[in-house]
């Protein structure tokens, strides 16, 4: 589809560090692969889930992504933050956790507080070089992007991330696909 890229909700969930995943299920435990994701290498995985405990003592159980990172990175949506007694999360993109806010996370063998790594995720476009070539944006740009849905919008604030592993993909979270109706194979288009 011309000028066309497929939306994508991303639900609250969690990436975790080799020694958090010890510390939650148990020494030598290693994450396994459920259903790979849309971006390559990138997996859910099968038995592995976590409850996050927020400030007010609420819980939330999220899935796990794989493979394993440097740091640990809870992302939320603002219903979501906001259940968990969270004032403050700073929408970011992936990676850009350093000044958030901590959380508890309980796992079926161990628990632990982590001081930072909850964040928003920023909307975003996954694409690789030549989908930037052909949609004429560069890495970093901001672009606007309309969905065509019964709750049609645009998204103001869309980042656009090239790599040459990425899978052409947006991203929002859930309480964006819920104010824009974007259930089921849903397209938008950049209008820069």
């Amino acid at each position: 589809m011309e000028n066309k890229v497929l939306v994508e909700t991303s639900a609250r969930h969690i990436h975790l560090t080799d020694e958090a995943v010890e510390a939650l299920y148990g020494k030598g435990a290693e994450l396994t692969v459920k259903k790979m994701l849309s971006q390559p290498g990138q997996f859910a995985t099968a038995n592995e889930k976590i409850t996050l405990v927020g400030p007010n003592g609420k819980a939330l159980a999220v899935s796990v992504l794989g493979p394993t990172r440097k740091a640990n990175q809870v992302e939320l949506s603002y219903s979501d933050a906001r259940s968990l007694g969270l004032k403050s999360v700073p929408v970011r993109e992936s990676g850009d956790v350093v000044g958030t806010p901590g959380l508890k996370l309980v796992g079926p063998v161990g628990e632990i507080e982590i001081e930072e790594g909850t964040i928003i995720a920023k909307r975003h476009i996954h694409m690789t070089p030549a989908d930037a070539e052909a949609f004429g944006v560069e890495d970093k740009q901001v672009v606007k992007v309309k969905l065509d849905t019964d709750r049609a919008l645009i998204f103001d604030d869309v980042v656009c991330r090239v790599h040459p592993t990425y899978a052409l993909a947006m991203h929002i979270d859930t309480d964006e696909c819920n104010a824009a109706g974007a259930f089921g194979e849903v397209y938008g288009e950049i209008v820069k």
